[in-house]
């Protein structure tokens, strides 16, 4: 079964470009920061849906790399989402009008293919919690269809953040 989850999710995600951008504070001591919590507005662009998905993906991929979420953390974690409508590149030709040798009206366009895709721009913030300055942001664009079903967010998201925090901690 687990064979075929990652099948699935690397067809999801190959479906889609994405890429990750992330930027830091060079002076910080990442060694410091094992404790984290989530900022009370975490979500910003998402619906409660994907604010929730996000989050349970945020606490998996967390934990996995040995940092526990606690009421005193070290960081709090922001995520926010930004979308807007990709310019559409993939469509099927259609034409009408007149054969005419003279001329005549003529209409052509297109249809997208594959449904109406959306630009996701997914940033992850980590400031510190007694400076309240940010040390870390993990910024991951792709390009999304706009009509997924729940299990599909819930991969999506679990990818994402996976992804963005390859780059977290340093190496």
């Amino acid at each position: 079964m687990k064979k075929v989850r990652y099948f699935f999710l690397f067809l999801l995600m190959s479906c889609s470009t994405s890429k990750v951008i992330t930027d830091y504070d060079d002076n910080m001591n990442f060694k410091q920061y094992k404790t984290y919590a989530f900022f009370d507005d975490i979500g910003a662009g998402l619906n409660e849906f994907d604010v929730n998905r996000s989050a349970d993906a945020i606490f998996s991929e967390m934990e996995s790399l040995g940092f526990k979420e606690t009421e005193t953390p070290d960081f709090y974690i922001n995520l926010k989402a930004k979308t807007t409508e990709a310019k559409v590149t993939n469509t099927i030709a259609i034409g009408l009008g007149s054969g005419g040798r003279n001329g005549g009206l003529g209409v052509s366009g297109g249809i997208p293919i594959g449904g109406k895709k959306l630009d996701e721009e997914i940033t992850l913030e980590f400031v510190d919690a007694k400076t309240n300055e940010l040390f870390w942001e993990g910024i991951l664009t792709s390009t999304i269809k706009e009509k997924r079903n729940p299990a599909k967010r819930i991969l999506y998201f679990k990818e994402i953040v996976h992804k963005i925090l390859q780059s977290y901690p340093l190496k």
